[in-house]
């Protein structure tokens, strides 16, 4: 066995200022940042221990593993104190030797000083009077004497210590979805004093993403009110506000700035006293690509990073992209939607109508018109022949369409039935008509000709 012990300075933390307290991950996101290096983590004390004997060998060896360790310091702003041992114990007393500035005794465990075992710090003092200060002295005691006096904890500790018994530890493991929660140092009434805690949580969501190999895609930040009524009106025990992105992303920075966007704009009903952060959606990270030609490699946000910016100040009304639609309706073949919102297939339609139409949509027709009118145009008639400068010949078809069928007002308002054809006029060249067929098999009704696109 071999165990490694990892702190983090407070005095540098201090020193600091609040800016580092702010920035330093949660105690849960530390230890799931371990769990890169071994699946053998728990907190003991004070300290992070790793028990790395069946994985020190793939980090080559105990010191480089100990140089990443402290070279990947999740917290840069807190210096990272390591020490090593056979044991967990030993390990940790050596580390509280080193924050001490107190070198290592020649004999290991027996030399080292008796306060450095958690087991003994409640009995220091009787153990003193007994002539006892190090770890040494007091396992030579008579063993039942010794558990009778001062229990069977400091016992069991130096049966560990001297590999007499196994240890046993709560290991860390990391959870499926991310959900943290904070107490303020302060009541918060402003969105910039949130965002100044949430900042932790943020560190600790980059922590998981990384550990689990994946990005966000949507997250709630919650903050819980310390006020049940305000000026005579019942206040819900919590607000929130949620934060969508186009792409995965593992980007601290991008993430900080759609939340402080997303806050800017909220209003506090009443002051805030925790804040929990959640995943609501989250997706397999592919990792990032470089390329070594610099047009590649420009410099500024990219243009989904802008636009989901963008989406959150103005509104996601105000930001929109095109979306494919499958519809075998030329009018109908595209939608616009929120930049935010993911691409999602027509719900309305019943699956086979959404098959046909999918696989129409990824083989557009040749014959398709690069000019759609806005609406059909209604065309006068020569007798049986339609107008448009002059009376039209058609040249290709009929492509029957009936379509529509599957929505409502939303999907396009009433079925289509058309016959498309190619028709070729001596003023304006070639056009795209279609004739609408009446809805019932055996109808007299009048049969109407419609203008729906110019070729160039």
């Amino acid at each position: 066995m071999h165990w490694i012990a990892l702190q983090w300075s407070l005095e540098a933390q201090a020193e600091a200022g609040a800016a580092a307290a702010d920035a330093m991950p949660t105690p849960e996101a530390l230890g799931w940042w371990a769990l890169r290096y071994t699946p053998h983590v728990c907190w003991l004390d004070e300290a992070l221990m790793l028990e790395v004997s069946a994985c020190e060998r793939l980090w080559g060896g105990r010191s480089s593993l100990m140089r990443q360790l402290l070279n990947e310091n999740p917290a840069p702003a807190a210096a990272l104190r390591g020490a090593q041992g056979a044991t967990s114990l030993e390990a940790l007393a050596r580390l509280r030797l080193f924050v001490r500035d107190e070198k290592r005794p020649p004999e290991i465990p027996a030399g080292l000083p008796l306060d450095t075992l958690s087991a003994a710090r409640g009995h220091l003092d009787a153990l003193a009077r007994l002539g006892c200060r190090s770890w040494g002295e007091v396992a030579a005691l008579p063993r039942g004497g010794l558990s009778r006096r001062f229990g069977a904890e400091l016992r069991a500790a130096l049966d560990i210590a001297w590999g007499l018994r196994p240890e046993s530890h709560a290991w860390l493991t990391l959870p499926d979805v991310f959900e943290q929660k904070l107490e303020l140092p302060a009541l918060a009434e402003t969105a910039p004093e949130l965002m100044w805690s949430a900042n932790r949580l943020l560190s600790a969501l980059q922590i998981w993403l990384r550990a689990r190999q994946r990005g966000a895609r949507a997250l709630e930040l919650e903050w819980t009110l310390d006020l049940k009524r305000f000026n005579g009106v019942n206040l819900p025990p919590t607000q929130q506000v949620a934060v969508r992105t186009a792409e995965p992303t593992q980007d601290l920075a991008h993430l900080r700035r759609l939340l402080s966007e997303k806050l800017a704009l909220a209003t506090l009903a009443a002051p805030a006293s925790w804040l929990k952060l959640r995943s609501l959606e989250t997706d397999p990270w592919a990792g990032a690509s470089t390329s070594f030609l610099p047009e590649d490699n420009r410099k500024g946000d990219r243009l989904h990073e802008m636009v989901e910016r963008l989406s959150v100040r103005l509104g996601a009304m105000q930001v929109l992209v095109p979306r494919a639609r499958a519809d075998h309706r030329a009018g109908h073949t595209q939608a616009w939607q929120p930049a935010l919102r993911s691409v999602q297939p027509d719900r309305a339609a019943p699956p086979r109508a959404r098959k046909e139409a999918q696989a129409e949509a990824s083989q557009p027709d040749a014959i398709y018109p690069p000019w759609l009118l806005p609406q059909p145009l209604l065309l006068e008639m020569d007798g049986e022949r339609p107008c448009y400068g002059g009376p039209l010949s058609r040249l290709i078809g009929p492509q029957r369409v009936e379509a529509g069928w599957w929505g409502g007002e939303e999907e396009g308002g009433q079925p289509a039935m058309r016959d498309y054809y190619v028709a070729e006029s001596a003023e304006a060249g070639l056009l795209w008509i279609f004739r609408e067929r009446p809805l019932a098999r055996f109808s007299a009704g009048e049969v109407r000709w419609y203008l729906q696109g110019f070729y160039a």
